[in-house]
């Protein structure tokens, strides 16, 4: 009976063979030899080296986990109308604005073609209420920046200075007639703004130190004066400039619309980030705004400093999508590029900086999510939104640092978005307050003590 069981088992074995293949391999290997090897591997070593086999067969990539940044699935906390705004902006700027970026980074230019097809997408003014805005969560807000700076962080700044900045300072300061005569137009885009508040020679000092000043001369309010790292000034439409009061003292808030005599707005050059923005030097020589032009509900530094505290979260955001744009890039690049006969996403020292950065990144995203969660509650404080801009910030710059190292030479390679995102991470650590002040902020409210410089 044990043979022709044996000779069941051969048959079987037989139909399950590919000959034509036994005997390509025949030619290569001496089958024997290997036959006599196998016999002696004991059970765990063969299955290890099926293992091995199977893994070089299917090269490392269709069998894979998807690239997916979001690791705690916070998209599941998202309603199906958010869900499905979220992937309608990542759609977007997968297939209208990743294709041309790169290119338009290495020149410095603006790609002025997407703003057409920027106005479909219906997201300016995303938290505000009523003048034709979507009045959505500042969470959706947030999630949106992140989407935006995930493919380029230029265009998210271009549309966080236009829809937070310059449209949060008409929001929260303007008249009701400013309110009525620019938010509409700005909403759909037919109008874009900007916002000048830092200057040559301030830059966190501006709550006591703006050297920019108005003066009412009995007719209009004559500012004179200069901004300095203003985005969309070269072509904005309308620009608000913050400039201190040289009777009282107190800053306020005019909007500067494009052609105004005695301003101009020069276009920076030569940076190494941001390229994409258009971001300019501005001239106030005896530059007249009527008093139907001023902010009327900015009589100090503390509405500055509302707009500011409402838009930092959407920067710590920002900080999100660029972090996690190189994640996913880098994850992509290593489960391709093969060194030694093996995707390099297969190492463990590849693996440990993969590791370290979906780390940040979640931490990054779980922290913002709940500072929009208390922004929405009414609940926002300066030291919330600091805490995260000073937070993401620096884990962002982990980030972007560990995708360009696990790609090696090709990490610095426009082609590959990473050192763009390494280069533009540097911006988002500087701007909407720096480090040091964000950390005194927090600091403040945590000890109780103020360690500003008086």
């Amino acid at each position: 009976m044990a043979f022709f069981g044996k000779v069941r088992n051969t048959i079987n074995l037989l139909k399950n063979i590919d000959l034509d293949q036994l005997a390509k391999i025949n030619k290569q290997i001496d089958l024997s030899e290997a036959m006599q090897t196998l016999g002696q591997l004991d059970e765990n070593q063969l299955k290890g080296l099926m293992k091995m086999l199977k893994t070089k067969r299917r090269k490392g990539q269709h069998d894979l986990p998807p690239i997916d940044g979001d690791f705690y699935n916070l998209d599941l906390k998202l309603s199906e109308e958010q869900r499905e705004l979220q992937l309608k902006v990542r759609n977007f700027m997968e297939d209208e604005v990743r294709p041309l970026v790169n290119e338009h980074w290495n020149r410095a230019k603006f790609p002025f073609e997407i703003i057409e097809k920027f106005k479909k997408l219906n997201i300016a003014g995303v938290p505000y209420e009523g003048y034709g805005c979507p009045n959505l969560p500042f969470l959706m807000e947030g999630i949106i920046a992140q989407e935006i700076a995930r493919v380029d962080v230029s265009i998210s700044t271009f549309f966080g200075v236009h829809s937070g900045l310059a449209m949060g300072s008409i929001y929260l300061c303007g008249s009701e007639e400013q309110k009525q005569e620019w938010l509409p137009k700005m909403q759909k885009l037919e109008a874009i703004g900007a916002f000048g508040l830092t200057e040559p020679n301030v830059g966190s000092g501006v709550a006591g130190g703006l050297e920019t000043t108005c003066k009412w001369d009995g007719e209009n309010w004559v500012l004179n004066g200069q901004k300095k790292w203003i985005g969309n000034a070269t072509f904005a439409d309308v620009i608000v400039i913050w400039a201190r009061d040289e009777d009282s003292n107190q800053v306020k808030g005019f909007l500067v619309r494009k052609g105004n005599p005695g301003f101009k707005a020069e276009k920076m050059r030569d940076k190494m980030a941001l390229r994409i923005v258009q971001n300019a030097l501005i001239d106030l020589t005896d530059c007249k705004v009527p008093e139907s032009d001023r902010l009327q509900k900015a009589e100090s530094f503390r509405d500055t400093a509302k707009v500011l505290k409402m838009t930092r979260a959407g920067v710590a955001w920002q900080a999100v999508g660029c972090a996690r744009g190189a994640y996913e890039s880098a994850l992509k690049y290593t489960k391709k590029r093969e060194q030694f006969g093996r995707p390099i996403a297969s190492y463990q020292l590849i693996q440990n900086h993969l590791v370290e950065m979906i780390a940040n990144l979640t931490s990054m995203q779980t922290l913002c999510f709940r500072l929009s969660e208390l922004q929405d509650q009414g609940l926002l404080k300066d030291e919330h939104a600091s805490l995260a801009k000073v937070y993401c910030s620096m884990r962002m710059r982990d980030v972007v640092s560990r995708a360009r190292e696990v790609m090696g030479g090709n990490g610095i390679l426009l082609e590959y978005d990473v050192a763009r995102f390494v280069a533009d991470a540097e911006a988002i650590y500087s701007y909407e307050g720096t480090k040091e002040i964000n950390s005194l902020i927090v600091g403040r409210a945590i000890t109780g003590y103020s360690a500003f410089v008086n």
